[in-house]
Protein backbone atom coordinates (compact mmCIF):
# COMPACT_ATOMS: atom_id res chain seq x y z
CA UNK A 1 0.00 0.00 0.00
CA UNK A 2 1.34 3.44 -0.96
CA UNK A 3 1.41 6.26 1.56
CA UNK A 4 -0.28 9.39 0.13
CA UNK A 5 2.37 11.70 1.54
CA UNK A 6 5.11 9.98 -0.46
CA UNK A 7 3.33 9.96 -3.81
CA UNK A 8 5.18 11.70 -6.60
CA UNK A 9 2.28 11.84 -9.06
CA UNK A 10 -0.14 14.72 -8.50
CA UNK A 11 -3.56 13.73 -7.28
CA UNK A 12 -6.52 14.31 -9.64
CA UNK A 13 -7.93 17.81 -9.33
CA UNK A 14 -4.93 19.38 -7.61
CA UNK A 15 -3.45 20.98 -10.73
CA UNK A 16 -6.92 22.06 -11.89
CA UNK A 17 -7.70 23.88 -8.63
CA UNK A 18 -4.24 25.48 -8.53
CA UNK A 19 -4.67 26.79 -12.07
CA UNK A 20 -8.20 28.11 -11.58
CA UNK A 21 -7.52 29.74 -8.23
CA UNK A 22 -4.23 31.13 -9.52
CA UNK A 23 -6.25 33.13 -12.03
CA UNK A 24 -9.01 34.03 -9.58
CA UNK A 25 -7.14 35.37 -6.55
CA UNK A 26 -5.17 38.61 -6.27
CA UNK A 27 -2.82 37.53 -3.45
CA UNK A 28 -1.19 34.62 -5.25
CA UNK A 29 1.56 34.40 -2.63
CA UNK A 30 -1.05 33.57 0.04
CA UNK A 31 -2.72 30.84 -2.03
CA UNK A 32 -2.06 27.42 -0.53
CA UNK A 33 -3.41 24.26 -2.16
CA UNK A 34 -2.74 20.91 -0.48
CA UNK A 35 -4.12 17.53 -1.40
CA UNK A 36 -4.07 14.17 0.32
CA UNK A 37 -5.64 10.79 -0.24
CA UNK A 38 -7.42 8.83 2.47
CA UNK A 39 -10.04 6.10 2.72
CA UNK A 40 -12.80 8.54 1.65
CA UNK A 41 -11.01 9.70 -1.48
CA UNK A 42 -9.00 12.82 -2.27
CA UNK A 43 -9.24 15.90 -0.07
CA UNK A 44 -8.04 19.19 -1.55
CA UNK A 45 -7.58 21.90 1.06
CA UNK A 46 -7.42 25.54 -0.03
CA UNK A 47 -6.38 28.63 1.92
CA UNK A 48 -6.58 32.15 0.50
CA UNK A 49 -6.17 35.65 1.91
CA UNK A 50 -9.02 37.50 3.65
CA UNK A 51 -9.72 39.73 0.67
CA UNK A 52 -9.80 36.81 -1.79
CA UNK A 53 -12.23 34.74 0.29
CA UNK A 54 -15.23 36.53 -1.24
CA UNK A 55 -14.02 35.75 -4.75
CA UNK A 56 -13.51 32.11 -3.87
CA UNK A 57 -16.96 31.70 -2.34
CA UNK A 58 -18.78 33.86 -4.89
CA UNK A 59 -22.21 35.43 -4.72
CA UNK A 60 -24.45 33.07 -2.80
CA UNK A 61 -21.71 30.42 -2.84
CA UNK A 62 -21.98 29.93 -6.60
CA UNK A 63 -18.25 29.91 -7.34
CA UNK A 64 -17.28 27.35 -4.71
CA UNK A 65 -20.27 25.18 -5.62
CA UNK A 66 -19.22 25.24 -9.27
CA UNK A 67 -15.63 24.31 -8.38
CA UNK A 68 -16.87 21.36 -6.31
CA UNK A 69 -19.06 20.22 -9.20
CA UNK A 70 -16.13 20.37 -11.61
CA UNK A 71 -13.96 18.44 -9.16
CA UNK A 72 -16.61 15.71 -9.06
CA UNK A 73 -16.29 15.45 -12.84
CA UNK A 74 -12.48 15.33 -12.60
CA UNK A 75 -12.73 12.66 -9.93
CA UNK A 76 -15.24 10.68 -11.97
CA UNK A 77 -12.81 10.36 -14.86
CA UNK A 78 -10.29 8.74 -12.52
CA UNK A 79 -12.83 6.83 -10.40
CA UNK A 80 -11.93 8.89 -7.33
CA UNK A 81 -14.05 10.96 -4.99
CA UNK A 82 -12.59 14.48 -4.82
CA UNK A 83 -13.63 16.88 -2.04
CA UNK A 84 -12.74 20.56 -1.66
CA UNK A 85 -12.30 22.12 1.76
CA UNK A 86 -11.76 25.84 2.27
CA UNK A 87 -9.85 26.93 5.36
CA UNK A 88 -11.05 30.22 6.77
CA UNK A 89 -8.33 32.82 7.33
Amino acid sequence: MTDASTQTTPLPGHAFIEAVLGMLVEDKDQLIVESKMDELGILITVKVSDRDMGKLIGKGGQTIKSLRTLLRVVGGTSNQRVNLKVLEP
